[in-house]
């Protein structure tokens, strides 16, 4: 450690008054706007046009063949272009791993295409899956990388607070798609195209944004071996002594893993001292998708007639949705070096499974008693608020805190990989689901919720204010547990002896 030794002469003893600087503050912005914001806008934009979209495809087909598409075609039409995003979203984050390591995380933090369909000929949004593949594979990549940045360039005891950027940006896109689609702005019909293509500007944002920033540290220091380009990143991003007590973090994960360079997948899945690490991440990824988020979004515009709202009003309701889920993520930022990541996952999930036992109850009741509905109505915005306080904030911020330097790009390859790999076996099952047990699926929801709140109960420790190396040090005595056990009877019977 004489690099930050070194340094430390001299320097006079500054508090750490546990406030992100100037440049690390716009550095979250900057990743964010033109990153997670552009996935969840992509995701919450595409739902406005949907009619529009398939009105204009039925005209087109009738100018053309004089007569009307087969209902059928139309939704399977529609379910590729849709579907194409997913598609998308899993290649991108089997690219963003390796070019995490090749490139740099900074560099790899994707600019992405609008989906922008001018011309009238119905064949273009055949070819729209094409460009939402692209749209995808940059949402993959960003889901990927961005966290990974986050987390690098963020000091020890706010590295839960930056890299919650991600969740909040993600639902900051969600309600801007939602207010960008009312029909008092782009949501009327002549307005589609026009709506689709408002996705360049947040990434003309990070264009012009994002080459200010340097690149990550931790990157530049164990990776590359940059350490001049490494402490000028450091100093950039935290403005006080923080940058010491990082540089020396650096130094001692540095020298116990000198030897190690950035591994690919293939030994990541080999890797006995991440065993339960990469177990952790699949799962809390994986019941992040299957925790019952989708279930109640669903369910929204049926909860919120039944509580006597007017259908005209109803989208503005919905805005309330993306607001909630947006607050959440806030507050969850704000929580999460206070409460833990332990804390705030495992209520979370625990609220998500009381949530999920009510609202089948009232459902099953809906029609009974007036107040039903409205307590309903109560119950699915107390299930988002327990959503993004918990798994939705929590999650990504916990997938990089488990691994070190050498494993992290493989992780994030693999956690995304999962994420959209459940998102896509949601939407195409989730329908079916609904349709068979009705209200009753929120039993399945309840199950998993309480499933996996034993889960990390169990495994997952608390990562506040911990190095990486000390959350792997509390990972290796149960990653090794047969070889430990094996050493202290061996010990034990020396003695005996």
């Amino acid at each position: 450690m004489a690099t930050a030794e070194k340094l430390r002469e001299g320097e006079p003893h500054l508090h750490w008054r546990k406030l992100p600087s100037a440049t690390l503050f716009l550095a979250v912005l900057s990743t964010g706007i033109g990153g997670t914001f552009q996935y969840g806008y992509n995701i919450s934009v595409i739902n406005a046009p949907t009619m529009y979209v398939q009105k204009f495809i039925n005209e087109t087909w009738e100018i053309r063949y004089g007569s009307d598409v087969d209902r059928n075609l139309l939704r399977l039409l529609w379910s590729i272009i849709v579907s194409a995003f997913t598609l998308g979203g899993f290649l991108g984050a089997w690219l963003g791993g390796p070019l995490a390591i090749k490139l740099g995380r900074s560099s790899n933090l994707p600019r992405k295409k609008s989906l922008y369909l001018s011309e009238k000929f119905w064949e273009l949004l055949e070819l729209g899956h094409h460009v939402a593949i692209k749209t995808g594979i940059a949402g993959g990549v960003t889901l990927c990388v961005q966290p990974m940045y986050l987390g690098e360039i963020a000091p020890k005891a706010l590295r839960g607070t930056v890299t919650m950027g991600t969740s909040v940006f993600i639902t900051a896109g969600i309600l801007i798609g939602q207010v960008m689609g009312q029909r008092e702005l782009l949501g009327r019909e002549e307005y589609w195209p026009s709506l689709l293509s408002t996705s360049c500007i947040p990434a003309m944002l990070q264009l012009l944004l994002l080459p200010w920033f340097p690149e990550s540290p931790r990157y530049l220091f164990i990776d590359r071996k940059e350490e001049m380009k490494a402490l000028q990143a450091l100093r950039k991003f935290h403005d006080d002594d923080t940058y010491l007590s990082e540089l020396e973090g650096l130094e001692k994960e540095c020298a116990e893993t000198q030897l190690q360079q950035s591994k690919p997948l293939c030994e990541l899945l080999t890797e006995r001292s991440a065993r339960w690490q990469l177990i952790t991440v699949i799962i809390i990824n994986m019941a992040q998708q299957f925790s019952g988020i989708n279930a109640i979004y669903f369910y929204a515009t049926y909860i919120f007639k039944q509580a006597g709202i007017a259908e005209e009003y109803i989208p503005y309701v919905t805005m309330g949705t993306g607001a909630c889920e947006c607050f959440s993520a806030l507050c969850c930022g704000l929580l999460i070096e206070r409460v833990g990541r332990r804390v705030l996952i495992l209520s979370g999930y625990l609220l998500m499974a009381l949530w999920c036992s009510v609202m089948t109850i009232t459902l099953t009741y809906q029609a009974s008693y007036s107040w039903v509905p409205y307590m309903t109505m109560s119950c699915l915005f107390a299930f988002i608020l327990s959503f993004g306080l918990g798994p939705g904030g929590v999650t990504n911020s916990v997938t990089g805190e488990l691994f070190t330097q050498s494993l992290r790009p493989a992780a994030y390859m693999v956690s995304s990989s999962m994420n959209w790999i459940s998102f896509f076996f949601v939407s195409l099952m989730f329908p079916l689901i609904v349709e068979g047990l009705q209200q009753f699926c929120f039993l399945i929801f309840l199950a998993e919720c309480l499933l996996v709140t034993v889960f990390l109960y169990i495994i997952l420790p608390e990562t506040k204010n911990k190095s990486f190396l000390e959350i792997e040090k509390e990972f290796r005595a149960r990653n090794f547990k047969y070889e430990l056990t094996e050493s202290v009877n061996r010990d034990l019977q020396i003695t005996r002896c």
